[in-house]
């Protein structure tokens, strides 16, 4: 936390809930804006991006340029090219000659970014957000290490980012044996002390962990397991114009569509946001030739397969499974099971207080304007932004780290009533419609 926090009934411009990259980046942008006076909480003592999935060697999936400023302001001190000169790294990493980044750098760039501004305070959770129509704000209760502190705020943005998806049957049985793969670092030692090690998943995270525990199994001796439901191990489609569907000109045409629509759209959208990069893949495979040639390798690959529970057996586990193209169930043991089931958007408690006033799409999904305001059945002055449970609303743009500047861009430009950051138009070279 930079200082102290005392500002008990101080009134600011925007509140934003949570410091994970996409309201980082909301206040590396907001910090020069003299009209937009911010704050940031979030209850961690310091910034950590998945920290039990920075496995030495794995790059973020993004160019570099897609830092937390640069597509709004490439003369940002926030940049990531900044942040390497800063660090005396600027040669090292040009004859890197890489477009990607480690992933432990960019979490490194983002803690010293959040280090910089003052507008972010860690160990600060937000623990009430109280509507106050009548004088157009947001009662904002804050727990401190000083105690409960009170902010108003006109404008309110959650970004709460994502939490662990377990399937339902787990939830109940995860132990130091049976993880979810967010945790995976912290837990790895263990992990790697059991015989037969089962991951289940099919994107990248599972690829990486895969890879990760292969690259030691010699060291350890564990058989290795790998089931995924998915129907193939699929490789992500990085070719270009499948990529401008990154692209603010996407999401506007996204958002455009019927809910039905957008919906269906969202499992077309699979091979361009959950599949496993070809380098990764590679690796595997060419460990996979290369260990073979001393003998059959203690590894298990198996795609179309479902794990539907978990039942202790002896030292270990049980799986129950099935192949679902052959529709044959199987029981398969395990002592260790890693979860890379990916994740799902972490709702705030205090949508409750507002939940009768916003419209929804279904029983699970609200409504998002364009620029990320929740629409509520009452037109009002003091908006209540989300970045968080859009992916119905934004598609490609709900997640995606490059693209959170545009989101960003959005934001500021409406709290600011102006132009601040203009969000680039006709930037891909295919139309995604002509009317």
């Amino acid at each position: 936390m930079k200082g102290s926090l005392k500002m008990t009934n101080k009134q600011y411009d925007m509140v934003g809930i949570g410091i994970g990259p996409f309201n980082l980046g909301l206040a590396a942008l907001a910090e020069p804006i003299d009209e937009i006076d911010a704050v940031f909480f979030d209850k961690e003592e310091k910034f950590e991006w998945h920290p039990g999935m920075l496995i030495d060697g794995t790059d973020l999936q993004i160019p570099f340029l897609a830092d937390l400023v640069t597509f709004a302001d490439p003369t940002s001190p926030y940049s990531f090219l900044n942040y390497i000169h800063k660090q005396k790294r600027l040669y090292p990493f040009f004859f890197f000659n890489r477009f990607d980044i480690p992933r432990q750098e960019y979490n490194e760039y983002a803690k010293w970014v959040a280090e910089q501004l003052s507008s972010c305070h860690f160990s600060s959770k937000v623990v009430d957000v109280i509507p106050k129509n009548e004088e157009e704000y947001y009662e904002v209760k804050v727990e401190t290490p000083e105690g409960i502190q009170t902010v108003n705020a006109k404008h309110v943005v959650m970004g709460t980012g994502s939490i662990p998806l377990v399937p339902p049957a787990f939830e109940e049985k995860l132990n130091e044996h049976i993880l979810h793969s967010s945790g995976y670092l912290h837990k790895k030692e263990e992990i790697q002390k059991g015989k037969h090690v089962t991951i289940v998943g099919s994107g990248q995270s599972a690829a990486e962990i895969f890879l990760d525990l292969l690259e030691e199994q010699t060291e350890h001796h564990y058989h290795l397991t790998w089931f995924t439901r998915s129907s193939n191990f699929f490789q992500l489609d990085q070719s270009k114009l499948a990529q401008e569907l990154f692209s603010p000109d996407y999401v506007d045409y996204f958002h455009s569509l019927p809910f039905e629509e957008r919906t269906s759209t969202v499992e077309d959208l699979n091979p361009l946001r959950h599949g496993i990069e070809s380098s990764t893949l590679t690796k595997i495979y060419d460990l996979l030739y290369h260990r073979s040639l001393k003998g059959k390798v203690p590894v298990t690959i198996q795609a179309s397969t479902e794990v539907s529970d978990i039942h202790k057996k002896g030292n270990g586990y049980e799986l129950e499974c099935k192949q679902l193209k052959a529709e044959r169930s199987f029981q398969y043991e395990a002592d260790r099971l890693i979860l890379s089931t990916g994740y799902k958007p972490k709702i705030s408690p205090f949508i409750e207080r507002i939940k009768d006033d916003i419209e929804w799409e279904d029983d699970k999904r609200f409504k998002v304007t364009k620029d990320y305001r929740l629409v509520f059945k009452q037109p009002r002055n003091h908006h209540f932004f989300t970045l968080t449970n859009i992916e119905h609303s934004h598609g490609s743009g709900a997640t995606n780290l490059g693209l959170s500047v545009q989101r960003n861009q959005r934001i500021l430009n409406v709290i600011a009533g102006r132009d601040v950051y203009p969000v680039p138009e006709e930037t891909t070279f295919q139309t995604f419609n002509l009317f």
